[in-house]
């Protein structure tokens, strides 16, 4: 197939001639089988038929071939994959039909058959619809965009050579046909002639790929589909754009010429590296409008200063109308516009100067920290920028600084304050140079014309006051010599009246005088001693001693000042030994050395002369003196010193004759460190103070104290005490009585016993401590918890123990020691055992108290059986607290 310009071919041309390969399709159903007849071999990539898909399933978007030496177009055209060859007659595939989205399959069957009758005669050479390369090919085609018509427009016409020998009919596919645009493109069906049915929009289809296809009149395609691209061709329909309305740009006023200044930009739809898209750029207007002061480059779009002379000052802001041409600038090309504002930066490049030249003030004297005069200036910069902002510099005249000046930061002026008082009577005017600036520096060509800073005069005027007296200096200088007698007398602190230079009609006082040395005369100022002036009493002792004084005028106005007294020093203080007491090891000491110390100066002092003074034969044969230093001294013994502590006088000289004797202690001790010797001087010679020998005292009567109390406790405790608790609440039984006993005896410690004549009974339990004169009364305590009172078998008599007279506190007081109460009861405990172990039937029980050897004093066995009751550290003083139910007891013994 081809395409051709415009032309009809004859439609009456015989379609009779058959194919060699005639091609028939039954009519069947949709998605039903398909016949085609074929010859029996076929070549590869031949076309065999075409099959209706759009019929069996319109929304199918996968296509496949059952058989793969077969394979099928989206339009339904079936070729040969590979050469085929029919071994039989027939042969079959199917093609299946897949809606992906919708998971919808179909599938159709193709049955291949071999021709059976030929229409006409062909060559035996003759190939089934072989395809030349040549008759398949698109002639490059294109449209005018915006083309006014007439409409449909013819573009261009496609032709196959198959249409020579066969009937062939013509359609496209693609954007612009079947896609959007919709129905842009037609194709005549049976002339190929392609037709566009109205204008287009290059910047919105610059191409359009269509694919034309040519088949016979039975339905399969006599050749491949045929890419056939229609490009459209760019119209100049579209104005360069910048691409922003207002451009905002900055350039500092001070800026040299050829700054660049910022840079615009424009786009441009149409066909790009084209004339419809070289543009151009230029500046229609600058506002104001004189002088021009920018330039802009035509290609790309820098805009810069043409002059250096920008003036904030003059004009801060401008306006430029910038234009944009595309066919490269020529009139006939389309042309865009923007708005561009430049703001010019402040530059500090207009010095401060000063409203006037000179300016004047006053201000009292003594004044300080006051504010005196504003000095205005003016600067035409942008105001409270660093380029406004002042600084004021005083240049002249403020060498005492007395005078500062700063800058008020909303007004901008130099405000001077007087910070330091000032004295009338030393200037009565001071003449100021007052300089400004700015914060920021100048620029360059602002520096280069300025040689020096702008400058004012500022005249201050001092106002006289009345002021009391001056003392000046604050400190005056006096020499006394030391030890000068009582009385005398010496120029003393000068002040003046600073008007009158004077120091008439002034009084003095005296303020401070740490020792009381001196006295004041009020009307001269003068000084008297009071007591003699010792030096080396001062602290710190740096021979001046300090009085402050009081100077008062007629109006009560008052100064201080201070008076130093430089006190000459005189030899009044010999030298002095500083150790008092030495040790000395021997012999791992050969000697030690001795310091002195003189209080006066230097030239009243060193070198000192050492010497043993008034020294008897024996010191001599001992000690030896010789000389270290000018301050110290070696005192060495001789080898025949015996251990002890010896007394050694020395006599010590200063350099004029003045000196003094000293005892110096010197332990010559056997040891081999002093602090051996020391330590035992010390605890050999204890010396107690008067507080120790207190302390002492004190301590021994607490403790009398304390013993008192606890004597006196034990007795009260006795008194209080009853039988114990555990003992009182067992039975107690009144045994008979048939004597009503003998003597009442106390006992030495107290115990209140019943005597009797006959002994030799013992006891069965205890009682108290026991009974020192050897009674045979017992309390007996039984198994059962019985206890009975009851004589003991003897001779024949029945004695009782009877409380003494004032119930059981009495009894409780007798007491007897361990050996003692042992003594006493180890002969009887043997004849009572043998009661307390029967019970009331007079049997033996094993439970009873049995009969045990004595086992030592604190035997660890302690008591065993009935006897054990009571812990055994409790002991016998159950007996000290029955209780009352021991009443009882005691009031049966006790009737008659």
């Amino acid at each position: 197939m081809a395409t051709a310009g415009p032309r009809v071919p004859g439609r009456g041309a015989l379609r009779a001639l058959l194919l060699s390969v005639a091609v028939f399709s039954f009519a069947c159903d949709a998605c039903k089988k398909v016949i085609f007849n074929v010859p029996s071999k076929l070549e590869a990539d031949k076309i065999v038929g075409r099959v209706n898909l759009k019929e069996c399933l319109r929304s199918a978007d996968l296509i496949q071939s059952g058989d793969p030496d077969f394979r099928v177009l989206d339009d339904g055209s079936v070729y040969t994959a590979s050469p085929v060859v029919l071994s039989d007659e027939k042969r079959s595939f199917t093609i299946w039909l897949s809606d992906t989205k919708t998971q919808t399959k179909k599938e159709i069957k193709v049955l291949l058959e071999h021709q059976k009758k030929v229409l006409r005669k062909r060559h035996t050479k003759e190939a089934v619809l072989r395809r030349s390369k040549r008759r398949w090919a698109p002639i490059p085609c294109s449209m005018l965009e915006n083309s006014l018509g007439p409409f449909p427009l013819f573009l261009q016409q496609v032709q196959s050579d198959a249409a020579q020998n066969y009937t062939i009919f013509y359609s496209i596919s693609g954007r612009g046909v079947d896609q959007e645009p919709l129905n842009l493109f037609f194709i005549e069906r049976d002339t190929g002639n392609l037709y566009c049915t109205r204008p287009v929009d290059r910047e919105e289809y610059d191409v359009f790929d269509l694919i034309a296809y040519a088949s016979t009149a039975d339905g399969y395609s006599a050749d491949l589909p045929l890419p056939l691209p229609i490009r459209v061709e760019d119209e100049n329909d579209n104005h360069p754009i910048f691409t922003e309305a207002i451009y905002n740009f900055e350039v500092p006023e001070s800026s040299k010429l050829g700054t660049t200044v910022g840079v615009v930009c424009a786009t441009d739809r149409d066909e790009p590296d084209t004339m419809h898209t070289r543009l151009k750029y230029s500046i229609l207007e600058q506002t104001p409008r004189s002088p021009g002061l920018f330039s802009v480059h035509p290609s790309t779009g820098v805009i810069t200063t043409v002059t250096h002379y920008l003036d904030r000052e003059t004009v801060d802001k401008y306006s430029l109308i910038m234009k944009v041409q595309d066919m490269d600038g020529q009139n006939f090309g389309l042309v865009g516009t923007s708005t561009c504002i430049i703001t010019v930066k402040d530059s500090n490049d207009n010095a401060p100067t000063f409203k006037q030249n000179t300016y004047e003030a006053s201000v009292e004297e003594n004044a300080y920290n006051v504010e005196i005069l504003r000095i205005p200036i003016e600067d035409k910069d942008l105001i409270n920028t660093a380029n406004w902002r002042a600084n004021f510099t005083i240049l002249k005249g403020n060498e005492n600084e007395h005078f500062k000046i700063s800058t008020d930061k909303e007004t901008n002026e130099g405000v001077l304050y007087v910070v330091k008082p000032l004295n009338y009577e030393e200037n009565h005017q001071v003449i100021l140079e007052i300089g400004v600036g700015n914060e920021a520096p100048f620029t360059r060509d602002v520096a280069l014309r300025m040689t020096t800073m702008n400058r004012a005069l500022v005249t201050v005027h001092v106002r006289d006051q009345d002021e009391g007296p001056e003392c000046s200096p604050a400190a005056q200088y006096i020499r006394i010599t030391e030890n000068a007698a009582v009385g005398s007398k010496i120029n003393g602190y000068k002040a003046y009246d600073p008007e009158t230079k004077s120091s008439n009609h002034l009084r003095y006082k005296k303020l401070n005088d740490p020792k009381g040395w001196i006295t004041i005369d009020e009307i001269s100022g003068s000084i008297i001693t009071s007591k003699i002036l010792d030096r080396e009493a001062m602290a710190p002792r740096n021979d001046l001693y300090n009085i402050t004084v009081l100077a008062i005028d007629q109006d009560g106005k008052s100064c201080t000042g201070t008076l130093v007294v430089s006190i000459e020093d005189m030899n009044d203080n010999p030298p002095e030994v500083l150790q008092s007491y030495v040790t000395v090891c021997k012999p791992k000491m050969k000697y030690t050395d001795i310091s002195a110390v003189d209080p006066d100066e230097p030239i009243h002092g060193a070198p000192f002369y050492f010497s043993l003074a008034n020294t008897s034969p024996e010191t001599n044969k001992i000690w030896t003196l010789t000389k270290v230093n000018d301050t110290a001294a070696r005192l060495s013994y001789w080898k025949n010193a015996e251990f002890q502590e010896y007394s050694v006088p020395i006599t010590v000289k200063d350099r004029e004759g003045q000196s003094t004797t000293k005892i110096l202690t010197v332990n010559l001790c056997d040891c081999t460190h002093p602090s051996q010797c020391r330590a035992a001087r010390r605890s050999a010679g204890v010396i107690l103070g008067k507080w120790a020998i207190l302390a002492i005292l004190l301590g021994i009567a607490l403790l009398f104290s304390v013993l008192l109390t606890l004597v006196c406790g034990v007795v009260g405790a006795k008194k209080r005490k009853g039988f114990p608790e555990d003992l009182a609440q067992q039975n107690l039984i009144i045994s008979n009585t048939e004597a009503p006993g003998d003597d009442k005896v106390c006992s030495a410690n107290g115990f209140m016993t019943q005597t009797v004549n006959n002994s030799g009974q013992g006891f069965c339990g205890t009682m108290g401590s026991g009974v020192k004169n050897g009674g045979q009364e017992t309390i007996e305590m039984v198994k059962g918890g019985h206890q009975t009172l009851e004589s003991c078998r003897g001779t024949g008599h029945h004695h009782t123990l009877d409380s003494c007279r004032g119930g059981p506190t009495e009894v409780d007081n007798c007491r007897y020691t361990y050996s003692e109460w042992h003594s006493f009861t180890q002969p009887r405990l043997g004849e009572k055992l043998h009661l307390c172990n029967q019970n009331e039937d007079h049997v033996p029980s094993q439970d009873y108290v049995l009969t045990y050897n004595y086992e030592g004093r604190g035997s660890p066995a302690g008591s065993v059986g009935c006897c054990s009751e009571k812990q055994e550290e409790d002991g016998l003083d159950f007996l000290n607290n029955l209780g009352a139910k021991f009443t009882t007891l005691a009031e049966t013994c006790t009737k008659r």
